[in-house]
């Protein structure tokens, strides 16, 4: 079973080590995505819901563990992110089915810490 608390922990890592050497590149990728997720028209948790079927299309196991923890923290339900995946499977077919699973796997090992 993948771990998305590790995954995450090393996928940031690796960004930390990155972005000393490639700073200006990722501020610039940093400020979109601060814009991008602000509240808005779209509240916060929307706009996490619509990255997590993101992850799943692209198969992204960082993406999963970054907007599960998002997820959880915004308040998200179990059923929310259930009816979320339902979506992205139907629109992404059997390989995004996998990835719901995972995404799910994701969600309930973040709550899981939180409750904790």
């Amino acid at each position: 079973m993948k771990n998305y608390l590790e995954i995450t922990k090393s996928t940031s890592a690796g960004l930390r080590e990155l972005r000393k050497d490639a700073a200006e590149p990722l501020a610039g990728f940093s400020q979109l995505t601060r814009e991008a997720m602000k509240e808005g028209v779209l509240d916060k948790k929307t706009k996490e819901f619509i990255a997590m079927a993101l992850g799943v299309a692209a198969r992204c196991d960082a993406c999963l563990g970054y907007h599960a923890e998002a997820l959880v923290k915004l308040g998200a339900t179990r059923q929310e992110l259930a009816e979320v995946l339902a979506v992205a499977v139907q629109m992404g077919g059997g390989p995004s089915l996998m990835y719901a699973a995972d995404a799910m796997t994701a969600f309930l090992q973040f709550e899981g810490q939180k409750a904790a």
